[in-house]
């Protein structure tokens, strides 16, 4: 932004020289009109330039959200939510696995299944727990009492 304003500076400057080399007073009688025209239509362009870059500028917003679980003593499974939520053994099996940083393929190796059997239990368990990405899935998780 300094440099543009640096740079419309120097134009300016060079113009106002450029108007005192020309007889300056023989170009501000005949074309006077033309002058303010221009100063004016100079003024719109730099504002609908400014105005531009500021309302299209990308705003980004950082969402931070703690999740503080008390420990109290050994994990216990919270069932009632579980059946709640619909969730299968399999599911729960994946949703582990899930928390445990395993890809689709290693969860397929580790419980003897398709990639595909993961890539849909993954799905469901998303569809069940609301969520669109498996750290958000873990974190909801953890919030019911489902993992630890």
């Amino acid at each position: 932004m300094k440099k543009t304003v640096l740079a419309y500076g120097i134009l300016a400057g060079a113009l106002i020289a450029l108007l005192k080399i020309v007889e300056y007073r023989f170009l501000v009688i005949e074309h006077s009109l033309e002058i303010y025209g221009g100063i004016v239509a100079l003024i719109f362009a730099a504002l609908g330039i400014w105005l531009g870059l500021k309302l299209t500028r990308t705003r980004e917003t950082v969402v931070v959200r703690e999740v503080v679980v008390p420990v109290v003593g050994p994990f216990e499974r919270n069932q009632t939510r579980l059946a709640q939520l619909g969730i299968t053994p399999r599911e729960l099996e994946i949703l582990e696995a899930i928390a445990a940083g395993l890809s689709n393929r290693e969860m397929a190796e580790r419980l003897f299944v398709s990639e595909n059997t993961v890539k849909t239990h993954t799905a469901r368990l998303f569809d069940k727990l609301s969520a669109r990405r498996r750290t958000q899935a873990v974190q909801r998780a953890k919030e019911a009492g489902l993992i630890p």
